[in-house]
């Protein structure tokens, strides 16, 4: 809802910001004469701070390069050569390829992704399901990049999602606790919650210990830690297990809550005491493995299970490895024998709020229609994102080269990417870009010629979503909701994502696609969810732009509904499964039943390790939300794309802060600027992600993808694997 500022032509719009960061920050966008002059944050909370890339947003919407036409390639595929087209020549010539690979090759050959980027409801995944499916259907993907790891822990262990994707506790629990461990979590370049710095903040203030275990000492360890524990790439799992063996060893488990509320304790105590394998998991043990100090590891213990109330935020960085979801499955374990956990954050409790999915309705996927379950498949999903019909989204470098002759569904032949960069986000980009040359047709819609948009046969402009009307729906149980109101028109001949699907579905002779347009979905929506929600209506809605429905009282640590929960939990037993029964029914040696550490592929003890003998990680990125925003002037003035290393690594390469180096392995190779500090620790490189992928004529890429380096196998638990490499670094020599 636009308001006009006294003695003033301008006005100003409150929406959110749609950039996928992990934040949802509330904006006022000041407008004069049709155009965005200014935006600011919308802090009428007292505590919301915009960060520098919502600020940063106006130069995207007006960013020269930006692609406002519709484009046709005329080179060869990923040499970025393309020409301007109308919209029905590029609508004829999609629809074209679209029958005849469905008359070809069957629904099944045609494989779409939705990625998180600029989007939320409307103008996201449902859209572009309706219209595939309509169409007869197609391969969908399934898995989350970020966290799958995270959420076959939590499907094994609680017997549904992860509530908390990022960090797996609510941020008001930190207001009441003693002791915070931050687990591979840096919210303060991350975004994850845009208040959860601030909630932080007061815990720190109100006394509460802080604690960080990452490879890095992260902004977040330097703002808001009294202690940072360096540890190895992939080991985490080791460090916990140790934990549980001090604290069971030394009697400090909370006998009442396990008894009462899990199963499989004794399964894994006679594991972590070495009954099962003759290995005791004793902090020496872990020592050896991380790097991390056996006393250290014995006081962390100690610390974590005689504290009370305490948190355990084990994000997901950790868990983007190559046994990443032994790591989430140890940190599980870890809070239930200690007590540490709020049981009403896993129930189930059926209610209104949840019975109204807010997306655009679609008629079944006919490809998975009667396909069997997956292997992996979890009872909390639904019967279509379990279907085998699917390929994992970070195999379709992989499915496309081999097609069924590979063991998949079908010989995929078209592509359809939307919100995403997809070749510069997975695991082997270099891999990726060679099967991307294989495929009959790219259809890519996009706001900028990222690295993946070079791959396409078509490009459709997108607009931003200060172009458009969308709703935010309450995710993970928030209860927050928002209006993200339509700013100015788009720029160009640019169009939304569902303007896109309804004017394609024409071309395909859908008819029935729909007819309502952006604010009409919006206001359908919030009819809908006003029938479980007490939400304001739709006008008060869109000029307060966020609304957060009371909830009661937020869980805390300290609160004991632990005689009488409300609610259940979905696994076989209805308890805590430190013993999994749905992993002991997969029966696969590299998914055991409770949770273990298996060395990871590439470690320090991997013979690669004496070619390649550091550790790279590739965390997230201040000024970026993974790939967006890196070709922004203004943000990347303040912060350069770097390799970080450590002193002693730099010194024995004779490698100084600035140096032109290559970073390398078998899977490819990047020249990047070091930098060289004490903040990591020793044997490990960081390369942040997101990057683009830049490649020259050999190969060797010069824009910074640290995804170049990573591997596209994914975790048993099917977990994205980009904190699992070995490289090594060289100083350029000119």
């Amino acid at each position: 809802m636009k308001e006009v500022k006294t003695n003033s032509e301008e006005e100003i719009v409150r929406t959110i910001c749609s950039s996928h960061c992990g934040g949802t920050c509330e904006m006022k966008v000041h407008v004069r004469a049709g155009k965005i002059v200014r935006i600011e944050p919308d802090d009428r909370d007292g505590h919301s701070r915009m960060c520098a890339k919502g600020h940063a947003y106006r130069q995207r919407v007006y960013a020269p390069d930006r692609l406002l036409y519709p484009l046709k390639r005329t080179g060869t595929r990923g040499n970025g050569e393309f020409t301007r087209i109308s919209w029905g020549e590029a609508l004829e010539t999609i629809a074209h390829k679209m029958k005849r690979v469905k008359a070809t090759y069957g629904n099944a050959s045609i494989l779409h992704y939705c990625g998180q980027c600029d989007g939320h409801t409307l103008h996201h995944v449902t859209a572009f399901h309706r219209l595939l499916c309509q169409f007869g259907g197609y391969t969908a993907p399934w898995g989350f990049i970020s966290y799958e790891g995270a959420t076959f822990s939590a499907g094994v262990t609680y017997g549904t999602v992860r509530k908390y994707p990022y960090a797996e506790h609510a941020p008001e629990e930190y207001l009441n606790s003693r002791l915070i461990i931050m687990w591979s979590w840096n919210p303060v370049d991350t975004q994850q919650g845009s208040i959860t710095p601030w909630y932080l903040t007061r815990a720190k203030e109100a006394g509460a210990r802080i604690i960080c275990v990452d490879p890095i000492y992260t902004d977040s360890a330097a703002t808001f830690t009294d202690q940072w524990i360096p540890i190895r790439p992939s080991t985490d799992a080791a460090v916990l297990i140790a934990m549980a063996y001090v604290i069971i060893s030394e009697n400090l488990h909370d006998k009442h809550f396990i008894d009462s509320y899990t199963v499989g304790f004794e399964k894994f105590r006679d594991y972590v005491l070495g009954k099962e394998d003759g290995v005791a998991k004793t902090p020496e043990w872990a020592a050896a493995i991380s790097g991390i100090k056996s006393e250290t590891i014995a006081n962390l213990a100690r610390e974590y299970a005689s504290t009370k109330p305490a948190v355990l935020a084990t994000s997901i960085a950790a868990g983007r490895s190559a046994f990443g979801e032994q790591y989430h499955r140890a940190a599980a374990a870890l809070e239930a024998i200690t007590g540490n956990l709020l049981l009403e954050t896993w129930l189930y409790v059926p209610s209104k709020r949840s019975s109204f999915n807010p997306q655009i309705p679609s008629p079944p996927n006919q490809v998975e229609v009667g396909a069997p379950p997956r292997w992996n498949a979890f009872p909390y999903r639904s019967a279509s994102v379990n279907s085998s019909a699917r390929v994992n989204v970070s195999s379709f470098a992989d499915a496309v080269v081999k097609g069924k002759a590979g063991g998949y569904p079908a010989d995929y032949k078209l592509l359809w990417l939307s919100n995403n960069n997809y070749l510069n986000q997975l695991g082997d980009s270099n891999k990726i870009a060679e099967a991307f040359k294989k495929l009959e047709f790219i259809l890519v819609t996009e706001q900028f010629m990222t690295a993946t948009a070079r791959y396409a046969d078509i490009i459709l402009p997108v607009c931003t979503f200060l172009e458009r009307n969308d709703i935010m729906a309450s995710r993970y149980g928030s209860g927050v909701y928002g209006i993200l109101n339509k700013v100015i028109e788009p720029l160009g001949e640019s169009k939304s994502q569902l303007e896109i699907c309804q004017a394609l579905a024409l071309k395909l002779g859908i008819t029935d696609f729909s007819d309502k347009s952006d604010e009409e979905w919006v206001r359908y929506i919030v009819a809908r969810v006003s029938e479980g929600v007490d939400l304001p209506d739709y006008d008060t809605l869109r000029k307060q732009g966020m609304y957060r429905v009371n909830l009661g009282e937020p869980a805390a640590v300290t609160r004991k509904k632990r005689e009488k929960p409300e609610g259940k939990l979905l696994t076989p037993s209805g308890k805590i499964e430190i013993y999994s029964e749905i992993a002991a029914k997969m029966h696969r040696p590299l998914i055991p039943a409770i949770p273990k550490y298996i060395e990871s592929w590439e470690s320090l003890n991997d013979p690669l390790a004496k070619k390649y003998p550091l550790q790279l990680v590739t965390p997230h990125f201040k000024l970026r939300a993974h790939s967006q925003f890196d070709n922004l002037p203004w943000l990347r003035e303040l912060q350069t794309q770097t390799v970080t290393i450590n002193t002693i690594d730099a010194e024995s390469r004779g490698i100084r802060q600035g140096d032109m180096v290559r970073v390398f392995n078998d899977r490819g190779e990047i020249r990047i600027p070091a930098r060289v500090t004490e903040r990591i620790m020793p044997g490990v490189a960081a390369i942040p992600q997101g990057a683009w992928y830049t490649p020259d004529e050999n190969g060797i890429d010069y824009g910074g993808c640290g995804n170049v380096l990573t591997k596209s196998v994914t975790s048993p638990g099917a977990a994205f694997t980009c904190n699992t490499s070995l490289v090594q670094i060289e100083k350029l020599v000119n």
